[in-house]
C-alpha cells in the first residue's frame, strides 16, 4: 500500500528541522513539483479547516509545520518550567552500575567506580531514577532503579537492558574498567 502524497509530504515536513522547498519535497517524493504544490495546498486547508494544533507555513522560502499560534499560551506554560539538567558522567556511571547490579549498595558502587558515589547516588535518588531497596547484610542502603528510569529509557523492565556484551569500549577504557572491577572484586572478598 502506497502512502498518499499529502501524507508523505506531511511526514517529510515533520522530520525536517528546517523549512523545505517544493523542489526539495518533489525530489524526495519523486513526483512533479505541481503535485507537491497541490499536496501542500491540501495540507494547509486540512489543518485550517480541522482546527488542528499544527499549521503549515511558508517560511524562508520553504514549507514547515509549526504549532498553531492559538496554542502559544499553553506552549509557554509547558516550556516555562525549568528543565532537568543532563546527567553528569559520574551520575550516568553510577546509574549504569545500579541498573546492571541492582540491588547494590553505595559502598559497592564506590568500589567499582573507584571514587565516592554519595553525591551521584543522592542526585539520582532526588531525581527519582533510583530508590532505596532495603539494606545489605552490613547495613548499607541498597539501591535499585525505578519505574521512571524504565520509562525514560524506554524499557518494560530491567531485563530489557542491553546486554553488557554489546558494550564495545576502546582498549584503554576496557583496561581501566577491568582494573576497577578487579579492585572491587578483591575488596568484596576481603569484606
Amino acid at each position: 500500500m502506497t502512502l498518499p502524497l499529502t501524507a508523505t509530504i506531511e511526514a517529510l515536513l515533520f522530520l525536517s528541522p528546517e523549512p523545505l522547498t517544493a523542489d526539495t519535497l518533489a525530489g524526495a517524493a519523486e513526483v512533479e513539483i505541481d503535485e507537491v504544490r497541490a499536496a501542500l495546498a491540501e495540507l494547509a486547508d486540512y489543518y485550517e479547516q480541522q482546527h488542528r494544533g499544527l499549521v503549515l507555513r511558508e517560511l524562508g522560502g520553504g514549507w514547515s509545520l509549526s504549532s498553531n499560534p492559538q496554542a502559544e499560551e499553553a506552549a509557554r506554560n509547558l516550556f516555562a518550567r525549568p528543565r532537568t539538567p543532563a546527567l553528569t558522567p559520574a551520575q550516568a556511571e553510577t546509574l549504569a552500575i545500579i541498573a546492571y547490579l541492582q540491588p547494590v549498595s553505595r559502598p559497592e558502587i564506590a568500589r567499582i567506580r573507584g571514587v565516592n558515589a554519595e553525591s551521584a547516588a543522592a542526585t539520582l535518588l532526588e531525581r527519582g531514577l533510583v530508590e532505596e531497596s532495603g539494606r545489605s547484610q552490613f547495613g548499607a542502603v541498597l539501591y535499585r532503579t525505578t519505574d521512571l528510569f524504565l520509562r525514560l529509557f524506554g524499557l518494560g523492565s530491567s531485563d530489557e537492558l542491553p546486554p553488557i556484551s554489546a558494550f564495545d569500549p576502546s582498549p584503554e577504557l576496557e583496561e581501566e574498567l577491568r582494573e576497577r572491577l578487579l579492585r572491587a572484586g578483591e575488596a568484596r572478598v576481603v569484606s
